[in-house]
Formats: structure tokens, sequence, C-alpha cells
């Protein structure tokens, strides 16, 4: 039969099936490349936005876009924390938080896949990595000397990130920063700062893109916290790639598909915070069913094409409900923006352990003074102290 070829395993001669399922890939990549068009646009219209901003008001006006907000992942995750633990949704970037909600429910149910499915960082990563993968005829490979250290950078910066808002802050102080004017500018901080990049930034993202032709995915598998995070919840997924050592015919083609590196040849069932669901492997597999995705409860296979449409459908599940009920779109007018245009370059944010620890400490006596926490408040850009608008301490 012209799907079935011979292969010797331990000096035996058995008979194997070939994979004839359809590889995944080209559809993933449609997803991400429709995602990142998503990206673009929302870009463009933030750029007419700010354009109405630097007119002072007098070009024509441009509605904010509130996907913006998922560029703001520090907010968004301060916003997720107030949320879960008042129950109420702060209006300041209300997008950011459910965008937020969404990827960790992706990675819930299918692993880290919102970085090999979604992410457009993750979207240039991989094709940056493929054109180095052209240069070099071969995946790059650290030593493990090298490579597990580095990896663990990403879990310091998430620690820090943890520290810094779940054990040295109060829920007082995160809710005055989410007040504070500069998380209300955060977007426009954002915008400006590639808009008018330094050169120390030039070069730093200049250095990360060389790295990422050399070691691929090296921002992703390195430095970045978000990845960090979604790699540990993609712990809790009941969903994972499974080997069949039966049938499998030690061919390494999986391993060699791998993005991440994963010596998927040697085990059974994939439990890897790299692991981003992408289904190269499952795609590379010459034999079926020997390499799958299946549920450890049901222990069912599941379709490369469920994943596909399951990504896609909580991503648009979660934010559409934010739509309907009016959580998707932030209470600042276009006139406080303007204001916040002008004074932007004046706010700042506490930068230390010790400066988040006076925030948290000024925050909480700010309440004892005026009973409540309403006040808006301006972040000190040098001490990282908040001042009200007055500017008195």
């Amino acid at each position: 039969m012209p799907n079935e070829v011979k292969s010797r395993n331990a000096g035996k001669e058995k008979k194997i099936v070939r994979n004839l399922e359809r590889p995944i890939q080209k559809y993933r990549f449609l997803i991400q490349s429709s995602f990142a068009l998503l990206c673009i646009w929302i870009g463009y219209d933030f750029y007419r936005f700010a354009h109405f901003l630097e007119s002072n008001g007098s070009a024509e006006f441009f509605k904010r876009p509130p996907g913006v907000d998922g560029f703001l992942p520090i907010s968004s995750m301060m916003s997720f924390y107030y949320f879960i633990s008042t129950g109420i949704i702060h209006p300041v970037h209300p997008a950011g938080m459910f965008i937020f909600l969404a990827i960790i429910l992706m990675s819930i149910v299918f692993g880290k896949s919102f970085c090999s499915w979604l992410c457009p960082v993750g979207f240039i990563s991989e094709l940056i990595g493929d054109f180095g993968e052209k240069i070099f005829k071969r995946k790059l490979k650290l030593p493990k000397w090298i490579d597990i250290p580095l990896r663990s950078l990403k879990y310091l910066l998430l620690g820090f990130l943890f520290y810094a808002v779940f054990v040295l802050m109060n829920l007082v102080a995160v809710k005055a920063f989410l007040d504070s004017p500069y998380n209300q500018a955060a977007d426009l901080k954002m915008y400006y700062f590639f808009v008018d990049i330094s050169k120390t930034a030039l070069i730093v993202i200049g250095s990360l893109f060389l790295l990422s032709i050399i070691v691929r995915n090296f921002w992703c598998r390195f430095l970045c916290p978000y990845g960090a995070l979604l790699g540990i919840f993609s712990f809790l997924s009941p969903n994972k790639i499974k080997r069949n050592p039966v049938s499998c015919i030690d061919c390494g083609l999986c391993a060699k598909a791998c993005p991440s590196s994963i010596k998927v040849d040697k085990i059974l069932t994939v439990y890897s915070d790299e692991c981003s669901t992408c289904l190269n492997c499952i795609d590379a597999c010459p034999v079926e069913d020997t390499l799958d995705l299946k549920s450890v409860f049901t222990k069912k296979k599941i379709s490369k094409k469920f994943v596909a449409i399951g990504v896609v459908s909580i991503f648009m599940a979660v934010t559409g409900f934010a739509m309907i009920t009016g959580h998707w779109h932030n209470n600042i007018t276009k006139d406080e923006y303007l204001v916040h245009y002008k004074l932007m370059d004046t706010y700042g944010h506490p930068t230390g352990t010790e400066a988040v620890k006076e925030f948290d400490k000024e925050a909480a006596e700010k309440k004892l003074v005026n009973g409540t926490d309403t006040e808006k408040n301006i972040v000190s850009p040098d001490k990282g102290k908040i001042k009200n608008s007055t500017g008195n301490n």
C-alpha cells in the first residue's frame, strides 16, 4: 500500500502507516498574519488619535483604539489583580485587563499557545528565526550551561514584577497607581517611546534582532516575563502533546522541528514551559497516531484545527464580552488626554523596591488623610513619590 512503509526497530521489521494528516502550519501563519495586521491597524488608529492631541485639538478627532491596552501588560496585570481582589473593573485600561484574561485562559486550555498563534512579537521572532536558519543552514543551539541560566532571566524579571506588585504594594497603592496620571497616559508614553526612540533603545532592539538571527526566539526564550507567566499557567493545561513509543520509529524529526528545542522524541508527554503548542512537531511526525495533542483526562486525540479555532474563539469570546458589557473603552475624555499630552513628560513611576515601598506608604497615608482613595495623584518622575495635582507632598 502507498501509505505504508517498512522500518526496522530493535532488529525487527514492522509496517508503519504514514501520517497523511494535513499540516496546520499554513493556517497558523494566516492567524498570526491576521493578528499582526490587526495590531498594525490599531497602531495606525492610535497614530491618528495622537495627531489630534499634537494639534492641541484643532485637527480632526479620531477615537482612541481600546486595543492599544493590550500593549500595556503591567497595567493590565495590575488591573486584573485589582479586579480579582475587589470585583471592580478599573476604568482606565479595561480592554487590557480583558485581553490579559483571554491570554491566561488560552494558556490554561491550550498551553502557551498565545505565543505561537497570536503574539505579534512571537510572530516577528519566528520570521527572524527562519531567516537565521536560512543563513546558517541549521538551527543553532546554545550549550546547556549557557542556555539554562539565560532561560532563568525571564523568571527573575517576572519574579521582580510579582514581588513589586503583590508583595510590596497593598491594594490602596495598586489603585493609586491605576488612578495616577502616569497610568492614564501610559499608552501615550509607550507610543512616543517608539516614535521618538532613543539611541540606547535602538541599540538594544537592534541587538535583540541580531541575537534572534543567531539564536532562534532569543527574546521569547530568555527575556520575556509575559512568556514566563504563560509558561507557568501552561502547566495547568489538560491538553498535552503525547508520543506513542510503540509506533515511534525514532526518526527525531519532531525534535528537529520544535522551535523551542524540546526533545520530543525522548519523552512520552511534553511537560515544558517552553512548549507553545505550535504543533510543528506533530506536523513533522511521519507515522500515523504516534504524536498527537491529547487530553490527560479523556486520552482522546484533539484535532489540530480545533486548537486553531479554540485559540481564536477564546480571544474573541473574552474581548467580545468586554465590548458587549461596556467594559472595552476607558473613561478618559479627549480633554483629559489633551492635558495628559502636555504633561506626560513630567509623569513618572516608582523604580526600585525602595521607591515602591515609599509609594505604598504615601498612598496609605493619603487615604487616611483624605478619607478617600479617589483623589488623582501624580507620581514624581525623579523619586517615584506620589504628589497631588498641586505639587504638595
